[in-house]
């Protein structure tokens, strides 16, 4: 429910945030803007500046007026204006906390996190929603923010979620209809103080969910299953080796209770993908709806940009766009979705990780390890010795020696394992480097 009389601080002036103030403005209320950064590095300032009051180059005393805060998903929860916020007794709240508060109470909720795999799995959803014809949209961490949307009008039958942990970080309220737990991996550890600390946020996901919603949680992690017992809504579980589960892998198909579809029949690779359309079609086995047309729309969906993308194949050798592996395990995922050789691109800047984890993995599938980006040391000191390694400080230079070692029926794939921020504004920038990089060699072979 929705107080007009409520005053809210908006930290942070990109999507989310943009997107709350403008809902809340639509509903009545007002808006106190806040960011950090100085108006000229925030494209749409001149717009906010004349429909709300804001601030730029900081967040002030001014923020303490306002009685609830809609915090960013990228501003970390232990700088000075939040421990203020919180030693006064203001609510913190993300943005996907407000738009669950204000949405209509005729459309359900499916949301989806983990550590990796989220935006194929919900991109997935939303596609089978879509093709039972039922009226969807699909936003959060993906595509537009919640509160983009006309939510608190009735009409919508279900809003998918990509939800990450940052912004479960600040819900209470929240309860989806159905929750995606896909697995919980290292990553972020940057910016939490443990790997039970990440974790935690994940779980979160279920916190507020009654006995009549649905968890649909991967069987095979062992993160997971140490922490189910605190979980009230009805399991639904999905494995690549457990026989027991709702969705299984029997003999090549993907099999849940009478319904089958072949794995060779889905356009998206690897075991990691075939773990994706698990989960998506476990949530339309929650939501009661027709299966067999669910599993005829899987057939249909297309890979995401930026993971396991194909980009193109020059003299023999393919090259794969996975910008969007920017930790150890979606690297894992990659390198056994191929089963012939793979030269892969690793490094970016740094956000914790083990890279060392990646060893038996690299030794078992890759013929070449090349490496780049701010995590170079770091990984010479990981791998050193134990696999065949080229190092490049420059990008385009990397993916030319890859190509320049490669022979007919290599894949070259762009992996990082890494966040992008040491050369690059953010993993979709990296991508479409890469895949420029392919277009001008393809161009110089011609």
């Amino acid at each position: 429910m929705f107080d007009a009389n409520k005053k809210y601080g908006i930290l942070g002036m990109a999507r989310s945030g943009i997107a709350a103030a403008y809902k809340i403005k639509e509903l009545g209320g007002t808006a106190f803007l806040s960011d950090v950064l100085w108006k000229d590095k925030i494209p749409s300032a001149k717009d906010l500046i004349r429909d709300f009051d804001c601030e730029f180059g900081g967040h002030t005393d001014k923020l303490l007026d306002c009685q609830t805060w809609i915090v960013s998903p990228g501003i970390p929860l232990d700088v000075p204006i939040i421990q203020k916020a919180r030693e006064r007794g203001i609510e913190l709240i993300s943005e996907i906390e407000f738009g669950f508060r204000i949405k209509a109470a005729d459309s359900k909720v499916i949301a989806v996190t983990g550590s990796n795999g989220k935006s194929t799995c919900a991109s997935l959803i939303h596609h089978l929603l879509e093709n039972l014809g039922t009226r969807c949209i699909l936003a959060g961490n993906i595509g537009d923010a919640f509160c983009g949307f006309p939510i608190h009008e009735p009409g919508l039958q279900y809003i998918v979620l990509e939800v990450s942990s940052f912004q479960l970080d600040l819900i209470h309220s929240f309860a989806p209809h159905v929750a995606v737990l896909l697995n919980i991996t290292p990553d972020h550890l940057n910016r939490y103080p443990s790997f039970a600390d990440y974790s935690r946020s994940k779980m979160s996901i279920f916190g507020a969910q009654s006995p009549e919603d649905y968890a649909v949680l991967y069987k095979d992690s062992q993160e997971i299953a140490r922490q189910e017992s605190t979980i009230a809504a009805r399991k639904l579980y999905f494995s690549l080796t457990h026989p027991a589960t709702e969705a299984k892998l029997d003999d090549k198909f993907i099999s849940i209770g009478d319904n089958r579809l072949s794995i060779f029949e889905l356009s998206i690779k690897g075991p990691h993908n075939q773990l994706n359309a698990m989960a998506a079609l476990l949530c339309i086995k929650a939501l009661d709806l027709d299966m067999t047309q669910a599993m005829e729309a899987c057939k249909s969906f297309k890979a995401l940009p930026h993971r396991l993308e194909f980009v193109d194949s020059i003299n023999g050798v393919s090259f794969y766009n996975d910008s969007k592996a920017t930790n150890c395990d979606s690297v894992r995922s990659a390198l056994e979705s191929f089963e012939r050789p793979i030269r892969i691109i690793l490094g970016g800047s740094n956000k914790g990780e083990d890279f060392s984890v990646l060893t038996e993995a690299l030794q078992k599938h890759a013929v070449k390890t090349y490496v780049t980006g701010d995590t170079q040391d770091i990984m010479r000191q990981a791998w050193l010795g134990k696999l065949p390694l080229h190092f490049e400080d420059d990008f385009e230079a990397c993916v030319r020696a890859a190509f320049d070692d490669a022979t007919m029926g290599d894949n070259i794939v762009l992996s990082p394992a890494c966040a992008s921020f040491d050369h690059f504004l953010n993993f979709e920038h990296r991508g479409e480097t890469f895949k420029s990089i392919v277009k001008e060699l393809k161009r110089e072979k011609e």
